[in-house]
């Protein structure tokens, strides 16, 4: 339609006007902000409009960038580690609106009149790696570089983060509240923001009124402590990694072989910490002790000492009288202290056998639900800002037994950190299974226990003296449960006669036993000495350990060290002993907690513990390069001897189709599942199932049909032990015969 249809009172011919036709605006013209046209009196309205010009054709301006297009920054933008939190943050601040920007959520909302942008990293989204032109080792010149370099999924991230820090006026950063949290904003901050600080939300639980808290009353800064440490430590362990992970590499290489080998700063000493352990087991000799026990009343009374020298036996042979005295007490025993992580690792695997690694998994995933307060943390404390007796009444509707949490303050353990108190729940529910139930209901548990009573015992002292040779019996009853009928514990109750004054003696026992040797670390003992070693952080003891295993250095869940892991222990101790030391890693953990808690000069103290590593580093490599093929030589053998044990560990039984091979658990690249097959392969081309998405391991075990039995390992779920039977299929096919109605012709 011409203009002069929309042109009231005119009478002049119709005019055909040439316009240019404009393409779709972008997503980001979009977003441009225009400002608007100029205001016009009336008469000149009506003027314009009796003046139809042509418009001149204007001249093809290049696209503009998305750094060039103009922003209005009017919000403020708080930026996450993770999704879950982000959601969590906006939801808890008002009612936020969710926007998908290619494939990546983000949320706006409005709170007292101010707009707020969520946005989320995805974890870390810059890591180290060497400097260009940086090649071999030693190699000291490291710098940032974004994650997506490596993993690609992070890009997406990094871009939102870019294009709406545009839109910020105020930059909040509501990372997790420790060194790494503080790693990743402060790395986000500087390196895609621009900006050198920013406000700084702390909470322990993503629930609504502590983010909210978090939100009115942030920090002025970045706790500058924790991102130093925590930056110092990333150097710091790369710098250890690289170099030595490379030397391993190098050295078996130049033995003629290959193999993924790896050894860091705090890997070395924990290897060697189960080496020794192994040493003490394989040279530990058994030694003959008795125990002798005096028998009166129906109760076996125990001789106060073991006895190592057989000839003292017989000071024992003619006790036919002794002298009783018994005493009884009542015991007050307190509930035990709120987890800090080290302390709920070693529970989880206590009761649910479920590994370090594993719980503390479960653990941030309940975190991120808003069902427990932050994981990673040192404290035994509960602060009474949390407000605890409202968590506890919520608890009731779910856990009834939080009625008998009638203690006004805590039982409290002596370990506190500045960061975060113990774990505890927020009183928040949701419907859980498996390993994440099971967690949950422990750190319940744990928490109503420590407002709980004590538990009440009634101990009784028995003792025999005869000839002035001391024995003793206890008894334990358990008057009044209190604590210790919420949290799971054991307490073996037992009764001894009340006597006093002279008894007969009717027997006198003498059991032989001998000594046994040091137990090999569970992965919870093993975290709880790093812990009191102070080597490595409660973050990573556990994914350290994970890492040995993966490498094959240990194996088993009463650990032990593979014959790569004693060769490579082995090998360092001889030829490179300071990589495998305990006392400089320690030194340097030291180092980098007094660049985290004391306010002075951080970035000098972490240049010169830097400083400090890369002259250890050049020793080490002066050392290691002199020697390099030995250890490469000493890593060669124990590769083999570990194919070799591994070989041997996954022989199922005779194969039944050749009668001449064996039948081992395989593994295959292309279905990603383990099978069995024949080792004369290709002669024999026998092949088995085995059960998907599981590790199978051998039990040594047969079943009642003189079978194997294996094990089926799933993440979540308890073992599963099966028979193993090569001709499964044609039995259940011959059954379905044997079956079928017969039919006559």
């Amino acid at each position: 339609m011409a203009v002069e249809s929309f042109l009231p009172g005119t009478s002049e011919p119709k005019t055909t006007i040439e316009k240019e036709v404009r393409q779709k605006p972008s997503v980001d013209e979009r977003t441009t902000i225009e400002t608007p046209g100029r205001q016009m009196p009336a008469d000149e309205i009506e003027q314009d409009k009796m003046q139809v010009k042509k418009p001149k054709k204007r001249s093809a301006k290049p696209k503009r960038t998305a750094e060039e297009i103009e922003f209005v920054r009017d919000s403020t933008l708080i930026i996450t580690e993770k999704p879950q939190a982000a959601l969590k943050i906006a939801s808890a601040l008002g009612n936020a609106r969710k926007y998908n920007d290619n494939n990546v959520s983000f949320y706006e909302l409005t709170r007292n009149s101010k707009k707020i942008i969520v946005a989320s990293a995805v974890g870390h989204l810059f890591n180290l790696t060497y400097a260009e032109g940086e090649r071999g080792w030693p190699i000291f010149k490291t710098e940032w570089v974004p994650s997506y370099e490596r993993a690609a999924f992070t890009r997406r991230y990094y871009e939102l983060i870019k294009k709406l820090a545009k839109r910020a006026k105020e930059i909040i950063i509501a990372t997790d509240y420790d060194i790494e949290g503080e790693v990743i904003g402060w790395n986000i901050l500087r390196f895609i923001v621009k900006q050198e600080d920013a406000k700084r939300m702390k909470f322990s639980t993503l629930t609504k009124p502590e983010l909210e808290k978090a939100y009115d009353n942030p920090m002025p800064t970045l706790d500058w402590g924790q991102a130093y440490a925590g930056e110092t430590r990333h150097h710091l362990d790369w710098l250890y990694g690289i170099n030595l992970s490379r030397a391993l590499m190098s050295a078996i290489k130049k033995a003629g072989s290959f193999r993924v080998l790896s050894i860091g700063r705090i890997q070395g000493p924990t290897l060697k910490l189960i080496v020794d352990r192994e040493r003490e087991i394989t040279a530990f000799k058994p030694e003959p002790y008795w125990q002798v026990f005096a028998h009166t009343h129906n109760t076996p009374y125990k001789y106060v000492k073991d006895i190592f020298n057989k000839d003292e036996l017989k000071e024992f042979e003619h006790i036919k009288e002794a002298n009783a005295a018994t005493t009884k007490k009542t015991e007050h025993v307190e509930p035990p202290h709120p987890f800090d992580l080290t302390t709920l690792q070693r529970e989880a695997y206590g009761w649910h056998r479920i590994s370090p690694a594993r719980t503390l998994q479960v653990a941030q995933s309940l975190y991120l639900d808003g069902l427990i307060s932050y994981p990673r943390t040192s404290s035994q404390k509960l602060p009474p800002e949390i407000e605890p007796k409202k968590i506890l009444k919520t608890l009731e509707k779910q856990f009834p037994i939080a009625e008998k949490a009638t203690r006004q303050t805590p039982i409290e353990g002596p370990k506190s950190d500045p960061a975060h108190p113990a774990i505890y729940p927020t009183g928040e529910v949701a419907s859980l299974d498996n390993d994440e139930k099971k967690i949950y209901e422990l750190i319940v548990k744990r928490f109503i226990a420590a407002f709980s009573s004590d538990a009440v015992l009634a101990r009784t002292y028995s003792t025999l003296t005869a000839e002035d040779k001391k024995f003793t019996a206890n008894g334990t009853a358990v008057i009044e449960k209190g604590w210790m009928d919420i949290y799971p514990s054991t307490v073996e109750e037992s009764t001894v006669p009340d006597l006093n004054g002279p008894v007969k003696i009717d027997k006198i026992e003498i059991a032989e036993k001998e000594t046994q040797p040091p137990k090999r670390y569970t992965p919870a003992s093993l975290i709880t000495l790093l812990e009191k070693k102070n080597l490595g952080t409660k973050s990573t003891r556990s994914v350290i350990i994970e890492t040995l295993f993966e490498r094959g250095y240990l194996e088993g869940k009463s650990i032990q060290a593979t014959p790569l892991g004693m060769k490579l222990i082995l090998s360092l101790e001889k030829y490179s002993p300071i990589i495998i030391d305990e006392n400089l890693t320690r030194d340097l953990e030291e180092k980098m907690e007094d660049i985290q808690f004391k306010n002075d000069n951080r970035k000098e103290k972490e240049k010169a513990v830097l400083a400090d590593v890369e002259r250890i580093i050049g020793n080490i490599a002066r050392e290691f390069k002199e020697k390099e093929i030995e250890i490469g030589q000493a890593l060669v053998e124990g590769s083999q001897e570990l194919r070799e044990q591994q070989r041997e560990q996954s022989i199922i039984m005779p194969c039944p189709q050749c009668k001449i091979g064996m039948l081992t658990i395989k593994y295959s690249k292309k279905t990603k599942r383990q099978f069995a097959a024949c080792t004369k392969y290709p002669e024999c081309k026998a092949t088995y199932s085995l059960p998907p998405n599981s590790l199978i391991k051998k039990t040594d075990k047969m079943s009642e049909n003189n079978l194997p039995l294996l094990m089926a390992l799933r993440k979540g779920r308890k073992p599963w032990i099966f028979e193993f039977n090569p001709n499964y299929k044609k039995e259940v096919q011959k059954d379905k015969n044997s079956n079928q109605p017969s039919t006559s012709s």
